[in-house]
C-alpha cells in the first residue's frame, strides 16, 4: 500500500502580539543582555538562563540545551567587555529538569547548588549531563560570590516538586522558572506543571518579593510585573470558566448514551466542560497573549485546572443521595 504524498494542513493562527517578542538573535543564535548592574540574561527565542559576572568569576543560572555553548560564548563576551574573569565557578539549578539543565555538563567542575529534592531527583535520574549538586537546601540559602548575592528560596511544589524562587535583591530581578511565560499563554497544561495549586499560587508569591525584572525561563524577553500581573488575570479566568462550567454542562446524556462504556462517559463530560471553560477565554486573550488562539494550549491548561478544582478542591462532586 502506498502512502499518498500529500502535505500536512497547517492551521492559521494570528499573529504573535508585538509585546511577545523579544530582541534579535545574533549570527550564532541567541542574544545576551544586561538586566540590570552585572546581571545577565541570555536566549535563544525559546528558552533562557542569566548569569552574575564577578570579580571571583561568573556564576550561572540554569543551562538550558538549546543554548547549549552558546552560554559559553555569551559569558565570554560580556566579562570580555567587562575586563572580568570568564571562569564559571558556580552553577545554581532552578529545577531539574533536563530542558534548563541539559547542558550543565559543559561547565565541568564547578560548585552546583539547587534544592535538596533536586538532588535527589538528579540522583534518581542519573543523567550525566545534569551533574548532582553538591550544595543544597531546603527553605532558604543566600549565596555571594564576589561581592553579588543572590536568594534562593523553596515555597513547596509548583510546576516540579522542587523548583526555587531566585531574588537578585541588589539586581531588582526575579527568576522563577517554567510558571509565568511572559508575554505568551503557558505551554500544555500549565507548563507541564505536577502540582496545579502550587503553581497558581506561585505567581503570588513571586508579587511578595520586590523586584522590577521577571526571568521566566522561557522565550523571548524579560518581564515585568505587569507581565505577571496579565498572566494571573488569564489564569484566574480559567479558573472563573471552569467553575461555571462545572455548574453548567450536564453529564447525564454522555453516560446515558455510552452505558456500560463507562470511561466514553467520562470522557464526553470532561471534554464537554473543558471546552465550555475554555471558548471565553481563548477569545479574550487571542491577540493579547502570544498562541492564545493555538485551542490546544488553553485547552489543556484548562483541563488540568478542571481536574485540580475537582480532585483538590472538591468541586463539581456529587454525592449520590
Amino acid at each position: 500500500m502506498s502512502i499518498p504524498d500529500t502535505a500536512p494542513a497547517f492551521p492559521e493562527y494570528v499573529p504573535v502580539p508585538e509585546a511577545a517578542l523579544g530582541p534579535e538573535l545574533n549570527a550564532d543564535g541567541y542574544y545576551v543582555g544586561r538586566v540590570q548592574g552585572n546581571l545577565f540574561w541570555v536566549t535563544d527565542g525559546t528558552y533562557q538562563s542569566a548569569f552574575l559576572a564577578t570579580p571571583d568569576g561568573v556564576v550561572l543560572f540554569d543551562a538550558p540545551p538549546t543554548i547549549g555553548n552558546n552560554l559559553r560564548r555569551a559569558v565570554d563576551e560580556i566579562t570580555a567587555a567587562e575586563n572580568l574573569p570568564n571562569t564559571v565557578t558556580h552553577l545554581v539549578y532552578s529545577h531539574h529538569h533536563a530542558d534548563h539543565a541539559g547542558a550543565s555538563y559543559l561547565f565541568g567542575d564547578v560548585v552546583r547548588i539547587g534544592h535538596a529534592e533536586t538532588r535527589r531527583l538528579l540522583q534518581r535520574d542519573n543523567d550525566r549531563a545534569r551533574p548532582v549538586p553538591e550544595v543544597t537546601f531546603e527553605e532558604n540559602y543566600t549565596l555571594e560570590v564576589g561581592g553579588s548575592r543572590a536568594e534562593l528560596a523553596y515555597h513547596g511544589p509548583n510546576h516540579s516538586p522542587d523548583n526555587i524562587y531566585i531574588h537578585f535583591p541588589d539586581h531588582d530581578t526575579m527568576m522563577l522558572i517554567d510558571v509565568v511565560n511572559v508575554g505568551w499563554v503557558p505551554i500544555y497544561n500549565l507548563n507541564l506543571s505536577e502540582d496545579v495549586p502550587g503553581y497558581l499560587e506561585a505567581p503570588d508569591r513571586a508579587q511578595e518579593y520586590s523586584w522590577t525584572n521577571y526571568i521566566g525561563g522561557h522565550l523571548g524577553r524579560l518581564g515585568t510585573r505587569d507581565d505577571v500581573g496579565l498572566h494571573q488575570r488569564y489564569i484566574a479566568d480559567i479558573v472563573d470558566s471552569s467553575h461555571a462550567a462545572l455548574g453548567s454542562v450536564d453529564p447525564t446524556p454522555y453516560f446515558a448514551r455510552y452505558g456500560a462504556n463507562a470511561w466514553a462517559g467520562v470522557a464526553g463530560y470532561l471534554d464537554a466542560v473543558t471546552d465550555a471553560a475554555a471558548a471565553p477565554v481563548i477569545a479574550k486573550y487571542t491577540g493579547v497573549l502570544g498562541a492564545a488562539d493555538v485551542p490546544a494550549l488553553t485547552t489543556t491548561t484548562t483541563f488540568s485546572i478542571l481536574q485540580s478544582i475537582r480532585l483538590d478542591l472538591g468541586g463539581g462532586s456529587q454525592v449520590h443521595p
